[in-house]
């Protein structure tokens, strides 16, 4: 299945049927969720724009302390309900705790957080998606019943950063955490939930990359020499780091997307970690399982050779070719039997 928004998109709001009710697609182990948000007390917020500006609003790296509660009309459907969002919301029911903004740590709590000012209160709708096997297929809201309520309250919460706020080596740190998350939520299974977080770190390598070459193209004109320095020494990744950076990146978000049946998707990550890093097994590998999938059978042939070429007699190389060649030579067969029939017929 392959949604038409890509997973980098998922935490994106839209539906704005007024400043207080969003609506948006979020991800978790289960799979991807919609979520309508209705503020509860924010009748300050809708009169007074300036109100809802990132200052009054957590943002990356703030430390929330949140409360998150269950609606129910009684015990026996809060139990059942309980039952169902053990694995969705991902933070502990009825008590204050306290989470990181951009930790993934809870995909919907944190979306629900950046738009919310300390002592406000949300109302939230939570219904799955389904998410079939039909690459082209837009998720499409499932059973109703499997619909719940859930109330989000932020107490307060420490100051955080926009990323265009962060130092270089604060980006950096943050890339590095968002990878790492990412492969937590893999080994986990968390299919959605882990390309969500490389995509998170692929934003961040993006900007990173595109300040240090401003930095490089102004000669470090617009800098203070202090910051120069602290930079130069706390960070200083070389353009080869970036750029294994990035093409692991693509390489981890290719075999998500392979995993999550999203060929095409898998097929151009996958394309450009081999681009960035030419040297990378993986990617060369996950380039040619893409193509194979969409029946580009060339292109995996010539991705499989180059694989063969970085470690020579790897199994799974060598039986993707064989398998390219049964393929190749049952194609041929039925289209020699069919050409021999058009022309005997005549």
């Amino acid at each position: 299945m392959e949604p038409d928004y890509p997973p980098e998109t998922l935490h994106t709001e839209s539906d704005h049927d007024s400043v207080c009710n969003t609506s948006w697609v979020s991800v978790c182990p289960r799979g991807l969720w919609k979520v309508h948000q209705k503020r509860l007390n924010s009748q300050q917020t809708a009169s007074d724009p300036a109100a809802i500006s990132s200052n009054n609003c957590p943002r990356l790296g703030s430390l929330c302390r949140v409360r998150v509660r269950l609606k129910a009309n009684n015990d026996e459907a809060e139990n059942v309900a309980c039952e169902k969002t053990d694995s969705v919301l991902q933070v502990p029911l009825g008590d204050w705790t306290t989470l990181r903004l951009g930790d993934g740590q809870c995909d919907i709590t944190e979306a629900c957080l950046e738009g919310m000012r300390a002592g406000e209160k949300c109302e939230i709708q939570l219904s799955p998606l389904e998410t079939g096997p039909d690459a082209a297929a837009v998720p499409r809201p499932s059973d109703e019943s499997l619909s719940f309520f859930a109330t989000v309250e932020l107490q307060a919460f420490t100051p955080g950063k926009e990323a265009w706020e962060m130092s270089p080596g604060e980006k950096w740190e943050w890339v590095k955490s968002h990878k790492d998350t990412g492969g937590v939520r893999f080994r986990s299974e968390d299919l959605w939930g882990a390309a969500d977080s490389y995509s998170k770190a692929m934003k961040l390598v993006i900007t990173f990359c595109n300040h240090v070459r401003d930095v490089a193209k102004k000669g470090w004109e617009y800098e203070a020499e202090e910051q120069r320095e602290a930079t130069l020494e706390t960070l200083d990744p070389s353009a080869e780091e970036l750029n294994k950076m990035k093409a692991d990146l693509h390489s981890n978000l290719s075999l998500c997307q392979l995993k999550l049946n999203q060929p095409e998707r898998a097929k151009a990550n996958a394309a450009k970690a081999t681009q960035l890093e030419p040297g990378c097994a993986k990617a060369w590998y996950r380039l040619g399982k893409a193509c194979q999938i969409v029946n580009e059978l060339e292109e995996a042939k010539q991705a499989f050779r180059k694989l063969l070429e970085l470690q020579p007699e790897m199994p799974a190389a060598l039986k993707a070719l064989k398998d390219i060649a049964s393929r190749e030579k049952a194609t041929n067969a039925q289209l020699g039997l069919r050409l021999s029939k058009m022309f005997s017929s005549r």
